[in-house]
């Protein structure tokens, strides 16, 4: 009996470190990049997929509504609808996904809040993205742990960014260098610091 309850409580114990791994694994398998699928249903559809596939959340083009179920993605020909906007909140997309961004031309908002896996490098590559440098307009960058003041200077390259909102960002820890960094690249910046 007192083996039987060793184990239960090993079992307990460990389960919570399991579960955590289990979750982190299945969200690095939502984020795989399909190259093949990308190029069969085109960025946009391809990027719907995988933004709804983590929780996240989108807006095409023409549209007031925010399509948020991965069933309900609109149909219709190859190209027709356009990502317009992407509110990523509390969802788990990550680095290892952005890849599926390369292709998309008419974003021009995106919110990361409360994103567990936004982290330095997904900001570099977000603003490595030409496209994203000529449409992106709106970002907001709340609560995500991981970034530091190393990814918000990165988005210095998006020249057409005008509404930047950053708050609850622990990372920043030189918000006055990194604002000064940011308004000299991109003069017409409005932006919002929150970080107290």
């Amino acid at each position: 009996m007192k083996l039987l309850s060793k184990a239960v409580q090993s079992a307990v114990s460990q389960r919570d470190g399991s579960r955590r791994h289990f979750w982190g694994w299945l969200n690095a398998v939502f984020n795989k990049v399909d190259y093949e699928r990308i190029k069969a249903i085109g960025p946009d559809r391809a990027a719907a997929e995988w933004l709804l596939r983590c929780g996240a959340k989108v807006r095409f083009e023409g549209f007031e509504r925010w399509h948020h179920d991965y069933n309900g993605l609109p149909t219709g020909p190859l190209g027709r609808y356009k990502i317009q906007g992407i509110d990523a909140t509390e969802s788990c997309i990550m680095h290892r996904g952005f890849d599926h961004l390369d292709g998309l031309k008419y974003v021009d908002e995106i919110k990361f809040n409360k994103c567990i896996y936004i982290e330095d490098t997904c900001l570099e590559k977000l603003s490595s993205i030409e496209n994203l440098q000529e449409s992106l307009n709106m970002l907001e960058v709340v609560s995500c742990g991981n970034v530091t003041d190393k990814g918000i200077i990165a988005l210095h390259r998006l020249k057409n960014l005008e509404y930047l909102f950053l708050s609850d960002l622990p990372g920043i820890k030189d918000k006055q260098t990194t604002a000064s960094r940011l308004q000299t690249a991109l003069p017409r910046l409005d932006l919002v610091l929150d970080l107290e």
